[in-house]
C-alpha cells in the first residue's frame, strides 16, 4: 500500500513542475556602473505546463519589473519586460553572465541566464567635431550614444581653446545630441594650426565622466595688409600688416624711393636690405609673424628741408637778377664819433657803387631834424645845401661800370639824444641810355647807448 503512494507521489510530480519555454528578444542590454537605472530585458515567456502564476528573480541585483506575479495559462506565451538594476557593490565591467529564476505558485522553479554589459559612464559616449576653419564664426560638435541606454538630464561641459559651452540634453539609445557652438576669433587668434584637445565633463545624477577628443584646427594663411598716407610737408607712410591666419608667416614689406628723397626720408625699423638701380633705391623689410600679431613700418620723408633750399635758391636766383639789373647801389651808415665839446656827434657815409655806365649822377641826402652839420666833409663837396629842405646834392657827372665813390660828413646836436635815432634814406638820380632814373638806400638808424659801450 505504501509502495503505491510513493510511486503516485513521483507520478504527479512532473505534471506539476513548471514546464516554461523562455527566450530573450531584445538585445545589447546595457548597465551603467554606478547609475540606478536598470537593463530592460525583453521575454518571450510560453508556458508548457499547467496554467500557474509566476515570479521572476535574481539575485544579481534588484528587480525592478515585474514586482508582481504574472498570469500564464497553459500554453499561453506573453512577452515580458525584465528589468534588473545593477546593485552599488558591482565591480564587474564588460560582458556579465548572471543567473535568473522563474518560479510558480507551487514554489517550483526554472533558472536561466542572461548576459548584460555593463559599463563606465565615459564609455557610453563618442565625442567629436568638425575641423575648425579660422574663417568660419561657429564650430559643430556633436556627442553620440552609443549603446542602448536612455540619458535623460545630462549635463554636458565642453571646452577648447577655442570656446566652452554648458548644456543639459537628453540623448535617447543610439541617438546623437549636435552642439552648434559660435566662436570668438579673438580667443584663438594666436593659436597655430594643428590638433587641440576638446574636452568633455559629462554628469548625471550622482556619477560623471570625463572624455576627451581633438579636434583639427585647419591651417590657413591669411595675411592682411593695410597702408595709410598723410602729410604734405611731413609726407608719412605708414604699412601694417596683420596675420590672420594660423601659420606663421613670412613677410616682406618694399618701399622706392628716388636718389633725391631717400636723403630726407626716415625709416622705422630699419629696413634688412637696401639695394640700389640706377636712380632707384628699394628698401626690403623681411618679417615671420606669428598668428594674430601685426608688423607695422613707418617711412618719413621731411620735405621741409628740401622747400627751405628750393626757397633759398629761388630766392637768391631773384636777388640775383635784381641785383644784376640795378644799375646804381647806394649803401648809408652811421657810426659815433667823440666830439672835443662833449657833443652828440655822427658821422654819416654814404657808399655808391655803379654796376653799368651812367651819366648826369647827383646823389641828394637830407639831415634829420636838432642837428647841425659840421662843414667839412669827406670825398667829394656837396654842389648845394637847400636850407629849406635841410638837403645836401652832390654832382658825380659820369660813372662806369663797377666804378665806387664814398662821401661822407658829420652831424652834431648840443641835445643829448636817447633810443634809437633814425636817419632818412639818401637817393640817387641819373641817366641810364637817355632815360631817367632814380634810385634810394637804404635806411640807417643809431642806438644812443651805443655811446656807452
Amino acid at each position: 500500500m505504501y509502495f503505491i503512494l510513493i510511486l503516485m507521489l513521483f507520478l504527479i510530480q512532473p505534471v506539476l513542475a513548471v514546464n516554461l519555454n523562455i527566450q530573450k528578444v531584445s538585445d545589447k542590454e546595457i548597465m551603467v556602473a554606478g547609475l540606478q537605472s536598470p537593463a530592460n530585458f525583453i521575454l518571450n515567456v510560453t508556458n508548457n505546463g499547467a496554467s500557474d502564476e509566476f515570479s521572476f528573480y535574481t539575485f544579481f541585483g534588484p528587480v525592478v519589473s515585474p514586482n508582481e506575479s504574472i498570469q500564464i495559462n497553459a500554453g499561453e506565451t506573453k512577452l515580458v519586460e525584465f528589468k534588473v538594476s545593477p546593485r552599488s557593490d558591482l565591480k564587474l565591467r564588460g560582458q556579465v553572465s548572471f543567473p535568473y529564476f522563474v518560479q510558480g505558485d507551487n514554489k517550483s522553479e526554472v533558472e536561466e541566464k542572461l548576459t548584460v554589459r555593463v559599463i563606465e559612464l565615459k564609455d557610453a559616449f563618442k565625442l567629436g567635431a568638425d575641423s575648425i576653419n579660422p574663417e568660419s564664426g561657429s564650430v559643430n560638435i556633436y556627442l553620440e550614444n552609443q549603446v542602448n541606454f536612455d540619458f535623460k538630464g545630462l549635463k554636458v561641459h565642453l571646452s577648447s581653446p577655442f570656446f566652452e559651452e554648458d548644456r543639459v540634453v537628453d540623448i535617447p539609445p543610439y541617438g546623437k545630441e549636435d552642439f552648434k557652438i559660435e566662436l570668438n576669433k579673438d580667443d584663438f587668434s594666436k593659436l597655430t594650426a594643428g590638433f587641440y584637445t576638446l574636452l568633455s565633463d559629462l554628469e548625471i545624477k550622482d556619477i560623471s565622466a570625463h572624455i576627451e577628443e581633438s579636434i583639427d584646427f585647419k591651417e590657413k594663411n591669411i595675411l592682411r595688409e593695410d597702408v595709410k598716407e598723410y602729410g604734405l610737408i611731413i609726407s608719412t607712410t605708414l604699412i601694417k600688416k596683420f596675420n590672420e591666419g594660423n601659420t606663421v608667416q613670412d613677410s616682406s614689406t618694399l618701399v622706392k624711393k628716388n636718389s633725391i628723397s631717400r636723403i630726407f626720408t626716415t625709416f622705422s625699423p630699419e629696413p634688412n636690405t637696401v639695394s640700389r638701380d640706377g636712380f632707384t633705391v628699394s628698401y626690403i623689410w623681411n618679417k615671420k609673424i606669428n598668428p594674430g600679431e601685426s608688423f607695422e613700418v613707418e617711412v618719413k620723408t621731411n620735405w621741409f628741408i628740401p622747400f627751405l633750399v628750393i626757397l633759398l635758391v629761388i630766392l637768391t636766383v631773384i636777388f640775383a637778377r635784381k641785383y644784376s639789373k640795378t644799375d646804381i647801389v647806394l649803401r648809408k651808415r652811421v657810426s659815433f664819433m667823440n666830439a672835443k665839446g662833449g657833443e652828440f656827434a655822427l658821422k654819416i657815409m654814404i657808399n655808391i657803387e655803379s654796376r653799368k655806365f651812367i651819366e648826369n649822377v647827383r646823389i641828394f641826402d637830407r639831415l634829420p631834424p636838432l642837428v647841425k652839420i659840421y662843414e667839412r666833409f669827406g670825398g667829394e663837396t656837396p654842389k648845394r645845401f637847400n636850407k629849406t629842405k635841410r638837403m645836401f646834392e652832390w654832382e658825380l657827372g659820369t660813372l662806369e661800370a663797377g666804378e665806387k665813390r664814398m662821401l661822407s660828413y658829420v652831424i652834431y646836436s648840443r641835445v643829448g639824444v636817447l633810443g634809437r635815432f633814425a636817419l632818412p634814406s639818401a637817393y640817387a638820380m641819373f641817366e641810364r641810355e637817355g632815360k631817367q632814373k632814380e634810385v634810394n638806400s637804404n635806411k640807417a638808424f643809431f642806438l644812443a647807448d651805443q655811446k656807452s659801450e
